[in-house]
């Protein structure tokens, strides 16, 4: 049974900027150590036991400058029992250590030994380590365009629950180009981490142990299909609002939920100003006043609260025509323009922001046809795969090194997965929908319409892209500047664990 909780009581939380313990000739060097404590998430409820970076709930803000490199040790603190039910049945967990954790920077261009992957795990002081485990320090180039970017746990089997308990946190890369758009900035700059949680009476996370109407023969506890909480967090507090002023406010917002998509809009009515994506900005802002998002996808607005002085204006989400009215997620948070103007809003909501060169220029070196598809396992749990495979199976996916591709994805199932590729930022070409029902039942293709340009929240520079039931969307990367081992995956959490998500190999044609 989980409770109730009345909204919009408590402040929004200020994310606190993380900072080196010194500097060396390799950049910046911090340490962070996962660890278990207690925060209080709610006014009316009970301090909840949690996991956080550096023993806080979302991790501390990295905030970077483009080109200075920076060392992470990243330190397991953690107890060697779960606060969640872990699924042993999947990838051979019964033989490994309960707790594990291994961080990836999501959007980061970091060599494969800094990237988080899933079997570079590691325990409490490193005692044991995975397969793939190769360093205690992680190197980020920050070599890239500035964008807000966010680091997250990525151990093979139970992202789901590490990510759940707590170990995410947002990282945001800064450069010259962008200060000279006169964006707003500082105190007027606000990162926001949206979350779906559920909790107990006694206040400490709900999170289910098999899926409902478990059948005969299906472990305790079982992998479930997806998860949706019924209380919204930002930045770590549940309904949040936030006291603004009458002017201009940048929000960089991420969708850190295991399983939940939003399509946030302004209960005034107002615009969103977009002005970038997951991997920076656009070339042009965009008006809308819906925007959808995906786990793990990040935009970045302009909300302009000019001439709104005493007004209260709410982020909700949009659950459709057929919603629950017992459904509570249709709010996200509150703004109140209740602050006196400090001074004269000198930002700027440009029509121009940066150029972008298309990948389409480029020579294609190969077109990947990648299918999205449903299955059950030998047990009749649900089981999703990319193009049949499991985790386990051989590389399919060998790209070299400089080369670029078109991947195609085609998704057989009957809902939409946030498809995530790790290193390179691409770019959306179209999206293409087809008949489901007469491809499952013939094996033929048939569309059924043309194919689409990418909307409007699906320009520049992405890194996770939703794909519809019954389409094919289509991207364009170029895999560079590293070879190495990478993966590519649904970013629900719940799918990625089980058993969406495959390597694939950068191959250096020279070495």
């Amino acid at each position: 049974m989980s409770i109730t909780l009345r909204k919009f009581v408590d402040r929004l939380p200020k994310m606190s900027t993380i900072k080196p313990k010194h500097k060396d000739d390799k950049g910046a060097y911090y340490e962070v150590r996962m660890t278990q404590f207690m925060q209080r998430l709610h006014r009316d409820m009970r301090p909840t036991m949690l996991w956080g970076y550096n023993g806080q709930f979302p991790g501390p803000l990295f905030d970077v400058k483009q080109g200075e490199p920076i060392q992470v040790k990243w330190m397991n603190d953690l107890p060697s029992r779960h606060i969640l039910p872990v699924d042993l049945s999947l990838h051979g967990l019964a033989e490994l250590p309960e707790v594990r954790t291994v961080t990836h920077l999501h959007g980061g261009v970091t060599q494969a030994s800094s990237d988080g992957y899933p079997d570079a795990w590691f325990t409490r002081g490193f005692e044991k380590v995975g397969p793939d485990y190769e360093q205690e320090i992680y190197h980020y180039p920050n070599n890239q365009p500035a964008a807000a970017l966010w680091y997250h746990d990525h151990a093979m089997g139970i992202t789901r629950l590490n990510m759940y308990a707590g170990l995410a946190g947002m990282y945001i890369i800064r450069d010259e180009a962008e200060k000279t758009l006169y964006l707003p900035e500082g105190k007027y700059e606000l990162p926001l981490i949206v979350q779906d949680r559920s909790f107990k009476p006694d206040g400490s996370l709900d999170y289910p142990r098999q899926p409902d109407d478990p059948e005969e023969g299906w472990p305790d506890p079982s992998v479930v299909p997806f998860f949706l909480g019924d209380t919204i967090l930002v930045n770590g507090k549940v309904w949040p609002y936030a006291e603004v002023e009458p002017r201009k406010y940048r929000l960089r917002i991420l969708n850190a939920s295991n399983t939940r998509a939003y399509a946030l809009y302004l209960d005034s009515e107002d615009y969103f100003y977009q002005i970038g994506t997951d991997g920076g900005l656009m070339q042009r802002t965009t008006k809308a006043k819906k925007i959808p998002m995906e786990p793990a996808e990040r935009v970045d607005l302009i909300v302009d609260f000019t001439g709104l002085q005493g007004k209260t204006i709410t982020l909700k989400n949009d659950l459709g025509p057929n919603a629950d009215p017992e459904d509570r997620t249709n709010d996200i948070m509150q703004f109140r323009v209740n602050q006196p103007l400090a001074g004269k809003d000198n930002s700027n909501i440009p029509r121009k922001l940066i150029e972008i060169p298309s990948l389409k220029k480029n020579k294609v070196q190969t077109i990947r046809d990648l299918k999205l598809v449903g299955t059950t396992d030998e047990l009749g749990r649900p089981l999703l795969l990319l193009n049949n495979k499991k985790w386990m199976d051989e590389v399919t996916e060998k790209p070299r090194l400089g080369d670029t591709e078109i991947w195609s994805f085609k998704n057989l199932t009957t809902f939409t997965h946030p498809i995530h590729i790790h290193l390179v930022r691409f770019q959306v070409l179209d999206h293409r929908p087809f008949d489901l029902d007469a491809f499952n039942e013939t094996g033929i293709l048939t569309f059924t319409g043309p194919a689409t340009r990418p909307k409007s929240n699906e320009l520049g520079w992405k890194d996770t892209i939703a794909v519809p039931s019954a389409t094919i969307t289509r991207v364009i990367a170029h895999f560079v500047p590293y070879a190495g081992e990478y993966v590519w995956h649904c970013h629900i959490l719940e799918h990625e664990d089980y058993d969406m998500m495959r390597p694939f190999t950068i191959v250096d044609p020279e070495s």
